[in-house]
């Protein structure tokens, strides 16, 4: 006669199903890794930082950095979307990420652990990066208050480039409010002619909301302007 294998069940007596084990395996590796944040304990998965190609000597003997399935798959979509399927990073257990430091990297995954990030400016540019492509929302959105909290006219450029390029909205609308209010200043900067060769279409971007803006303040001024 066959034995039936035994279902585990919640402290309420219930079965559990898959999803729910995950989740609790998740909340005990959390608790875990915040009593220990470099522990590998119960590690299924490594992630290893890769750089471009002109690079990769300089990441080559960057350290691993060992991780959970259900951690990651529980905080971002597309690390689900990964290691669910049978793609290259659930069948090796290994998963590159291009373009990016081990600092910023392991930043990353501390921050799926713990929803904790120490930022600077630099750091805070590469998180918001990681978080657009992993959709990690929350962390995005926290890195674009940082970053926003730091903005000036002299940051507004490269800052509202940074921002075209990642979709950081908030970001972009606070760097074009301040761009619009100092054109004179920032048009003979160098980062403006940088600008000018790297992306010509931001620049027309640009130029077009301040000559729109430029328009609507002459309007409003018009004396012979109906109601």
């Amino acid at each position: 006669m066959r034995r039936r294998g035994r279902r585990r069940k919640s402290s309420s007596g219930r079965s559990m199903t898959s999803s729910q084990r995950s989740t609790f395996f998740a909340c005990f590796v959390l608790a875990e890794f915040r009593t220990r944040p470099n522990t590998s304990c119960f590690s299924d998965v490594v992630l290893v930082a890769s750089g471009p190609p002109d690079s990769a000597n300089l990441q080559c003997n960057s350290p691993s950095i060992p991780a959970h399935r259900a951690v990651l798959s529980s905080r971002s979509p597309v690390f689900r979307a990964m290691l669910e399927n049978e793609m290259e990073e659930s069948l090796t257990g290994t998963i590159k990420i291009s373009d990016v430091s081990y600092d910023a990297l392991r930043a990353f995954v501390n921050y799926l652990y713990t929803a904790e990030a120490c930022l600077d400016e630099h750091m805070a540019c590469d998180l918001l990066v990681l978080a657009e492509k992993y959709q990690v929302k929350h962390l995005k959105t926290y890195c674009e208050k940082y970053l926003m909290s730091r903005l000036n006219w002299e940051n507004s450029l490269p800052y509202y480039a940074f921002a075209h390029q990642h979709g950081a909205k908030s970001l972009l609308d606070a760097a074009l409010s301040l761009i619009m209010d100092n054109m004179e200043k920032l048009s003979k900067r160098e980062e403006y002619m940088e600008l000018v060769e790297k992306d010509p279409r931001v620049v027309v971007e640009i130029y077009e909301a301040y000559l729109s803006k430029q328009v609507n303040t002459a309007a409003s001024k018009d004396p012979n302007k109906t109601a």
